[in-house]
């Protein structure tokens, strides 16, 4: 990626001020040519510094959602990905706890704003730990080092910079969304009607979003001046936004719709928030306050660098985003970024919303997916797979039970699950086994069968092997997740065939030592293929990917993707068992068990639940604890006509 160079934000010198009037004192530490950091291409480009990836910090004005888990699940798989390839990696997730919407959400509630963030801020931690979310650090914007990072860039922004470059105070007035915290420009809001009431009222174009006509006086950040270096960088820098679609979307509006950038609110109508400084009766716009959380976490205003030093982390290599924050973060952000000279992010990858069966998700609609719940109702790696393999950057994704089932039933327990069961333990278990079979091929044997053994039954399944494991690879490397899942659905789909084509089950009944041969080759491809799969599936379901490898015999240090390449691993398998070794396998026993019914809803599976199970247990999960259990032991049909004839008792009672 090319950084904008010092020649094109000199080029903005000469541009002519437009400010009203601007702050007499300048403190010392921060006269023009004391930015603390330097822009630095050389360390962007080096190789020591770890993988740095973020996720927007999540506004806690309400409980976390679907979307809120699917970009979590997103930035972890990738940052998991980069560890499968030998790669150290920092990953910061948090919250963003100021501003307009949470000052009104903790009045409504009658309690401080600390305390209504404290509470929410916790909720969105405990998602991110029963999504097992290996994030590195949990930054809060009210979190005392954020706010002095943030004090810290405001007083460079008002001081270190010519006049016209810097912050500048005038008097503002337009259209302003508080559920959006920003003001849109004339040309980008439209006159609605409230349906229920009649009522006319203004609206964002881009996200509907209410907008009430303000007039007050702040400082603003001359952002039409950087109009020319950021058009500049999008031209250098095309592939900068993940999918190229978004980067046109960006383009048009710095082309049209670019205006300065109000970057406080008068205190006596927003308290919530981080202080002027030298102002206390402005407080520092939200959007600034919260983008500066990425450099606060690699140490920004901790301490003094000479511009020669390194920045740690920064700048990030991939920051994930939802589409409604396109403009911040693609837009205001490098702009802030190039006023004081310091690195621009390497990539922005934005994704699309969920929607539940293609209807937007709504509170009044009653279909609002509750994450720790869908979690508890499909178990976690499941969901986790589900996300990622219908994750979309170009089109909004549907969420749905039924979609859920589908995918867990053909992909999961078919696919996988049966490919494992039928290879490293079928039912005649007790006549090969996987260790025999790696050590045919570690000791060479297999070229010992006969060339008329080995028709296109028995080969079909080397170029699967040979080219998924490039394919899936390249395209994790472009974030395509639901790319790289195909790829592997379609190894261990052939890998199935394969073993339909070849027939173990009866070459083991044959005494044939050539034949004896030929099932250990069988055996060993289909190992091949479940051990790659279980490698490359790791960052998207680390907990069931690891249990499949463990099956398998697969060492804890030959996990990486440089293991992932067929014959590479020469020394994993299991024996046989035989016997009172070799245990029943009961379905609850499997690697994806079974699930409840899928075409019930969540509110539908909780209600029947709650009826049933009230008794024995008054917590939800552990009641569908009970009714899984129930499930795999009288199965699903049963369940689901016990549970319905409870439930119309129930309510033929009231």
């Amino acid at each position: 990626m090319r950084l904008p160079s010092s020649q094109a934000l000199a080029g903005l010198r000469g541009a002519r001020s437009s400010i009203l009037y601007r702050s007499k004192w300048v403190c010392s530490s921060y006269r023009p040519g004391s930015v603390r950091w330097s822009s630095s291409e050389r360390l962007a480009a080096s190789s020591e510094k770890p993988y740095y990836i973020t996720t927007p910090i999540f506004y806690v004005n309400a409980a976390p959602h679907i979307g809120h888990f699917y970009t979590m699940v997103l930035a972890d798989v990738l940052k998991r990905w980069q560890q499968i390839k030998g790669k150290e990696t920092f990953f910061l997730t948090g919250t963003d706890e100021h501003g307009m919407k949470i000052q009104r959400a903790a009045a409504k509630e009658g309690i401080e704003p600390k305390q209504f963030c404290d509470t929410n801020s916790e909720k969105f931690r405990a998602l991110a730990a029963a999504g097992n979310i290996s994030y590195d650090a949990f930054i809060r914007t009210t979190d005392p080092a954020h706010k002095k990072s943030v004090r810290e860039f405001w007083l460079q922004l008002k001081h270190a910079l010519p006049d016209h470059l810097g912050l500048y105070k005038g008097t503002h007035e337009g259209w302003y969304a508080v559920s959006d915290e920003c003001f849109y420009p004339v040309d980008a809001v439209r006159p609605d009607i409230v349906s229920q009431t009649g009522k006319k009222i203004m609206v964002s174009n881009e996200t509907g979003s209410e907008v009430e006509w303000v007039k007050e006086e702040t400082w603003f950040f001359p952002l039409t001046k950087y109009k020319d270096a950021l058009l500049k960088f999008y031209d250098e820098n095309p592939d900068w936004i993940t999918p190229a679609h978004r980067m046109n979307e960006v383009r048009e509006w710095v082309d049209n719709h670019l205006e300065d950038l109000s970057i406080t609110r008068p205190a006596s109508r927003l308290s919530w928030g981080i202080p002027d400084p030298e102002d206390r009766n402005q407080t520092i716009y939200v959007w600034v306050d919260a983008l500066i959380n990425y450099i606060a976490q690699a140490g920004y205003g901790t301490k003094w660098h000479s511009p020669s030093d390194n920045m740690g982390i920064w700048p990030a290599d991939m920051q994930i985003i939802g589409k409604d924050i396109l403009r911040f973060h693609a837009i205001y952000w490098p702009a802030l970024l190039m006023a004081l000279g310091l690195p621009l992010p390497k990539r922005l990858l934005c994704h699309n919303h969920w929607t539940m069966s293609n209807r937007k998700m709504s509170k009044s609609f009653g279909n609002v997916v509750n994450p720790i719940f869908a979690i508890h109702r499909w178990d976690l790696d499941p969901l986790r797979y589900f996300l990622m393999r219908n994750g979309s950057f170009t089109k909004d994704m549907s969420y749905s039970n039924q979609l859920i089932g589908a995918v867990y039933t053909k992909e999961l327990q078919a696919n996988i699950g049966n490919l494992f069961y039928r290879v490293a333990r079928p039912k005649v278990t007790g006549k090969w086994s996987t260790l025999e079979a790696v050590s045919a091929f570690r000791d060479g044997e297999f070229q010992l069968i006969p060339e008329e053994y080995l028709g296109q039954a028995f080969t079909s399944l080397d170029e699967h092997l040979e080219k998924a494991p490039a394919a899936f690879c390249e395209e994790m490397d472009k974030c395509n997740t639901a790319g790289a899942i195909r790829e592997m659905f379609n190894l261990l789909r052939e890998t199935n065939r394969y073993v339909s084509d070849t027939k173990p089950w009866a070459l083991v009944k044959d005494r044939d030592p050539d034949l004896r041969l030929l099932l250990k080759l069988v055996i060993y491809n289909c190992a091949e293929a479940l051990r790659i799969a279980g490698i490359l599936l790791q960052p998207v379901m680390p907990t069931k990917a690891g249990l499949l490898l463990d099956e398998l015999g697969v060492a804890r240090d030959r996990r990486s993707v440089a293991f992932a390449v067929k014959g590479r691993d020469k020394k994993y398998g299991t024996e046989a068992k035989t016997g009172g070794s070799a245990p029943r396998i009961e379905k609850w026993d499997t690697i994806f068990p079974p699930t409840p019914n899928a075409d019930d809803s969540d509110t539908e599976v909780m209600e029947q639940l709650r009826s049933t199970f009230h008794d024995k247990t008054k917590n939800p999960m552990n009641q569908m604890a009970e009714m899984l259990a129930m499930e795999a032991r009288m199965g699903e049909e049963a369940v689901a006509k016990m549970l319905a004839e409870a439930h119309a008792a129930k309510e033929a009672s009231w």
